[in-house]
């Protein structure tokens, strides 16, 4: 089969032939029908994000596809279905502390580094193999929607952010980096699942009004100035009431007075999800108050991806009209242009955009 190898960090990718894919117990083989593109993905083949991956390596982060082959295993997975390749892949042999791999994308720590070993190679190739609990079948769609399916990569981090934080319908969600591609995504997903409003602060002006212009009046846009006790302020005042839940998702450029300031909007007994990229190029702490914690009875949690059963929860609101995906407009690369979609994606990293590669 074709694919796209990253041989060293800095190259670029090459098409290549490379050997078949081959699936024992416990494992699906999938046609790779459409492959998102991630906007950092450059920074990723760069090396300048740091990510662990094992290198050479067919690389992407998830993909949609139909099942080529079964293992033995497999109860009801049929040739044919269509699924989403959850890159997301846990270690079985620890149901309470798995370790974690974003196949073909990134380990978490060493054990994640060993599970990466087998399960190594990503999407950008005609084939690839996953564990059978990771070909999670999304119904019957058209083959030419399949790149607009793509954007369950990005809807699913943010997702799964508000599944931990147990979102209720009605309640004020505060999204940090809400003009990013997962911060605008969030608040998609937010009002999806019945959120009554979504404070949007930020310093895009443009891309504030655009995501009020999208979603109407239950967005509530906060132009940020960069003084953190201003801003904290504006934020507060931005939504009908107290604010439930703050969900960060600002990026590693970011700083950390920039999410603290977001956090301690939130009211007593609130909740705070962490699952931005903040501190992972160093830098400072964050530094938040013990006693404001501790007397305003503040859950904080950090959330990395998403649990196994947010794909066919994220695909129902799909399916049943909540979430519209013709929100995504989509830009398509064949296989043998996949440093073209790299760049293209880069150049583009604006929301509500993706970039995707059909093999």
């Amino acid at each position: 089969m074709k694919a796209a190898v990253l041989r060293a960090f800095g190259s670029k990718l090459s098409v290549e032939t490379v050997p078949d894919p081959v699936s024992g117990t416990g494992e699906v083989i999938v046609d790779v029908v459409a492959a998102p593109v991630l906007p950092y993905a450059s920074e990723v083949f760069s090396g300048e994000r740091k990510y662990l991956l094992k290198l050479p390596a067919v690389p992407g982060c998830g993909a949609i596809g139909r099942v080529r082959s079964v293992g033995p295993d497999a109860t009801q997975l049929a040739l044919g279905d269509w699924v989403l390749c959850d890159p997301t892949v846990r270690s079985r042999d620890n149901a309470l502390t798995p370790d974690i791999t974003l196949q073909g994308w990134s380990a978490r720590d060493g054990g994640g580094l060993r599970l990466q070993e087998y399960f190594h190679d990503g999407p950008f190739a005609e084939q690839i193999r996953v564990p059978t609990e990771n070909a999670i079948r999304i119904g019957s769609i058209n083959f030419n929607d399949a790149s607009q399916w793509c954007a369950l990569a990005t809807l699913l981090v943010p997702y799964g952010g508000l599944l931990a934080a147990e979102l209720q319908a009605g309640e004020t969600l505060l999204v940090s980096g809400a003009t990013g591609n997962f911060g605008s995504s969030a608040v998609a997903v937010a009002l999806a699942m019945g959120g009554g409003c979504v404070i949007a602060p930020g310093r895009n002006e443009a891309m504030l009004d655009e995501l009020v212009r999208r979603f109407g009046p239950r967005v509530r846009p906060v132009k940020l100035t960069g003084d953190e006790a201003v801003d904290r302020e504006r934020m507060r005042q931005a939504g009908p009431g107290p604010i439930d839940c703050v969900l960060d998702l600002l990026p590693p450029s970011s700083t950390t007075t920039a999410v603290r300031a977001a956090m301690m909007t939130v009211r007593p007994y609130g909740r705070v999800i962490l699952m931005g990229g903040v501190g992972m190029l160093g830098g400072p702490g964050l530094d938040l108050p013990y006693p404001w914690i501790m007397r305003n009875l503040i859950t904080v949690r950090g959330q990395w991806m998403y649990s196994p059963n947010a794909i066919s929860r994220l695909a129902s609101l799909v399916g049943s009209g909540l979430l519209d995906l013709s929100q995504f407009s989509v830009t398509e690369f064949p296989l043998r242009d996949a440093n073209d979609a790299v760049a293209h994606a880069a150049a583009n990293a604006r929301p509500f955009h993706l970039t995707v590669i059909r093999p």
